[in-house]
């Protein structure tokens, strides 16, 4: 199990690089079929307090992403930082406090955007915790699409989660092609699912 109990300057540079929808939008990839489970977290040991504490333990990084994701933002622990990296879930106790990180599924990456009209906010790693979109609740329609072959990686209507996000499973590797509809306004951004890549996307204005 790979995890890493940390403080003080790692901690810090974790609030540094991460910035300020539905459950089918968020759907797990080892109960859709699509994806390997990524890794449990710990239920003793390093990081097992902090998670308990958040009511957290024993889930998968995947199954965490998914229950922050949906709770109403005033019910987002606001001392606990949720970073989605593109290979590892981080998770800490405030800026100095205790880290654990959860291993992603190796094939699968998780993308969060924010789509916008007329304000939005800098962002390469996305906090569960503590990221806000401007349009929060809002109906849209998103469209993923793989630009190697064309393929359709998501095609449906959804609503933005109550931080004013949506988020996607998607394969690993790839380059791709995101369209995002609001109320006859339409944005197109080009998004990457490597290793590098950022899981926040917060660039795409509708107009």
């Amino acid at each position: 199990m790979r995890y890493t109990a940390m403080a003080g300057l790692a901690a810090a540079a974790l609030v540094l690089t991460a910035c300020a929808g539905s459950e089918e939008q968020s759907a797990l990839p080892d109960e859709t079929g699509n994806g390997t489970a990524g890794e449990a977290a710990p239920e003793s040991g390093p990081g097992a307090e902090l998670l308990a504490e958040h009511g957290l333990d024993g889930l998968t990084a995947e199954e965490i992403v998914d229950r922050l994701d949906l709770l109403p933002v005033d019910e987002r622990p606001t001392g606990l930082v949720a970073s989605v990296r593109s290979d590892v879930l981080v998770l800490a106790d405030g800026p100095e406090g205790e880290e654990v990180e959860l291993g992603l599924p190796e094939d699968l990456f998780y993308l969060s955007m924010a789509p916008y009209v007329d304000h939005t906010h800098d962002c390469f790693f996305h906090s569960l915790t503590s990221c806000l979109g401007e349009l929060r609740g809002e109906a849209v329609a998103v469209t993923v699409t793989d630009d190697s072959d064309g393929t359709v990686l998501v095609e449906e209507d959804g609503t933005t989660f109550d931080n004013g996000f949506v988020g996607y499973w998607l394969p690993r590797g790839v380059d791709a092609t995101v369209t995002v509809e609001h109320e006859g306004r339409s944005g197109t951004a080009q998004v990457s699912t490597g290793e590098d890549d950022p899981t926040c996307l917060t660039a795409l204005e509708l107009s």
